[in-house]
């Protein structure tokens, strides 16, 4: 073979590993990018595996009792809060807006008191702070602090749309941040990369790139 023959294989050769290479870091850059902005809360908790919530009751302001099953085929955040809850307060505004910007069809905040002095206290806090888009929902008997195994006030759930629970945050958060919104609708769209991802398998367009690294390598005598 003439030395202008292995010289353009050996050019054919790099171009190709530059390519793939591109293509690798491009691909790498993309899920970084999506994954960053689809971060959960800072204090939020995956559960290990799928996990069944368990039947929660409650009621509205109407006094109608409700279950969580009454709400499947949505996402649901669920607040266990009360009133006298300085951190329950301080977030209840986020929600509400959070409610205001993906509530629908698809999504639902569920806000369960806990409180003992009846749905009054409730409606009171509403008027006070301004709240619009949140239905009022109580459990004065405080079973639902059992039956969740919540650990404080408040206590979030996210639950999916079978009545699963994907994780959940012990503690406030700023719910309406543009990081926690994209968050949660990756779940209300169906393609959450962080948590499908957790494998940390590379991207799809790199599957090909080690046999191309390495025939480009064996092409240049590298190894």
């Amino acid at each position: 073979m003439s030395y202008a023959a292995v010289a353009m294989i050996r050019n054919s050769a790099i171009f190709t590993l530059a390519i793939a290479t591109w293509l690798c870091a491009t691909a790498f850059i993309a899920t970084l990018r999506i994954a960053s902005a689809q971060e959960p809360p800072k204090n939020f908790v995956f559960v290990g595996r799928s996990t069944p919530v368990p039947e929660i009751n409650f009621d509205d302001a109407e006094g109608r009792a409700h279950k969580l099953a009454d709400f499947d085929g949505k996402v649901l955040l669920v607040n266990i809060w009360a009133t006298w809850c300085g951190p329950c307060r301080t977030e209840m505004p986020a929600l509400d807006r959070l409610q205001a910007q993906l509530g629908g069809p698809d999504f639902e905040v569920i806000p369960i008191s806990i409180d003992r002095g009846g749905m009054e206290a409730i409606r009171k806090f509403y008027s006070e702070i301004g709240v619009r888009n949140l239905a009022m929902y109580i459990d004065s008997s405080g079973q639902v602090l059992r039956q969740t195994r919540a650990l404080g006030l408040p206590t979030t759930l996210l639950i999916d749309r079978s009545g699963q629970e994907i994780g959940r945050v012990i503690g406030p958060a700023e719910w309406d941040t543009p990081e926690i919104i994209e968050f949660l609708s990756s779940f209300i769209q169906n393609k959450n990369l962080l948590r499908a991802n957790r494998g940390d398998s590379p991207p799809a367009d790199c599957a090909d790139t080690p046999s191309l690294v390495v025939r480009s390598l064996h092409w240049l005598r590298i190894c």
